[in-house]
């Protein structure tokens, strides 16, 4: 959901939003006009659908087992059609959340002399900071972005440098969405009709990122963007909006539809590599971040994948003759490292892991 890595022209210097708008502006800088941007289409009454979301209850899913099985299917056919869910009764206590809501806040409060020492350096992609893509042009937030997991591959000078009440908060909601994540992932196996352990061992312990981001007011939201218009890359996201003001829209039909994120719920969606990995039966669903007139949005994405070091492509009991394989096999780590090297623009990347049908119908014969 909100892209795990945009890439991003790291030659450029640290540019903050949020310092920008303390200054008197009559016009939107040029290097944060987004022209190419898609508006909404609103109905003939001149408002905006909102409720095509489905809600899923993990609270249903283990309770007796005709209503388990009526989320589960619920579950199904969310992932199916549309590839996002808003996730109640998670799991995840509100007091957790409350502090981490608190936390994220604070940072993003502190001087930005405080937060550049986070910035992302030359050649990097993890760090603070709001920087420009290959374009030149500029989204309307500022984000700090991060692994998480493995353990080694943590940055020292990130996340063990925050502010330790941040820190303790950080690391508390990692350890929780990370049992979360497992806990969808049965359940999707389920859903998929596959062996129940096959989606835990190619992502337990797997490759994770987290981002936090502040998107400041706009005065002219139309002009900007606050996240350009992607598909995740990944295997599922869990989106925490976590101060309730919307922003997180999705192109259903052709269309940018705005979501009101329900108090309390997570978004989880499915990103390319659920889609790779199921064959073209589940959706990875393209999204976007626009910005309020007048009030700050800010929202914390987790983003789990599989381990580094597997081969990815569709689960073998998924191909069949009737539904040959529809994407090519990678190696995880190349899968990341192309995936940075791109700009983000729709599924395009996914699109360049799709096999041509002579090449499915021989990979289904290999």
């Amino acid at each position: 959901m909100e892209s795990q890595i945009p890439p991003l022209d790291t030659n450029s210097s640290v540019v903050s939003v949020q310092e920008l708008i303390k200054k008197t502006m009559n016009t939107v800088p040029e290097r944060y006009v987004r022209h190419d941007q898609e508006p909404l289409i609103l109905s003939d009454n001149g408002s905006t659908q909102t409720s095509v979301v489905p809600v899923i209850d993990l609270g249903k899913l283990s309770s007796d087992e005709i209503v388990g099985d009526q989320e589960l299917q619920k579950l199904h056919e969310a992932c199916k059609d549309l590839g996002l869910f808003q996730l109640v009764n998670h799991g995840i206590g509100p007091s957790l959340l409350e502090d981490l809501r608190h936390e994220i806040e604070e940072f993003f409060r502190l001087p930005l002399s405080e937060k550049t020492k986070f910035k992302v350096r030359l050649g990097e992609v993890e760090g603070y900071g709001n920087v420009a893509r290959s374009d030149g042009k500029l989204d309307w937030g500022d984000r700090f972005f991060m692994i998480v997991n493995p353990l080694a591959k943590r940055k020292p000078h990130l996340f063990p440098e925050l502010p330790l009440s941040l820190r303790i908060a950080l690391d508390s909601y990692i350890k929780e969405t990370q049992k979360l994540a497992m806990q969808l992932l049965s359940l999707i196996s389920k859903c998929l009709d596959i062996e129940i352990n096959e989606l835990k061992e190619l992502f337990d312990d797997g490759f994770q990122t987290m981002r936090m981001t502040y998107y400041p007011p706009c005065s002219r939201p139309e002009l900007v963007v606050g996240l350009t218009p992607h598909s995740d890359a990944n295997g599922i996201t869990i989106l925490n909006q976590i101060n309730d003001v919307d922003g997180f829209q999705i192109k259903k039909d052709g269309v940018w539809i705005p979501i009101h994120i329900l108090p309390h719920a997570f978004v989880v969606n499915v990103g390319d590599i659920m889609e790779i990995l199921s064959n073209g039966v589940y959706n990875s669903i393209e999204h976007r971040a626009t910005v309020d007139t007048t009030s700050e949005r800010i929202s914390i994405a987790m983003f789990f994948n599989p381990k580094l070091d597997l081969e990815i492509g569709p689960i073998q009991s998924l191909k069949t003759k009737e539904s040959p394989a529809l994407f090519r096999r990678i190696k995880m780590e190349k899968y990341v490292k192309d995936f940075f090297s791109q700009n983000l623009n729709g599924k395009s990347y996914l699109e360049k892991m799709k096999l041509q049908p002579e090449n499915a119908f021989a990979s289904e014969e290999e």
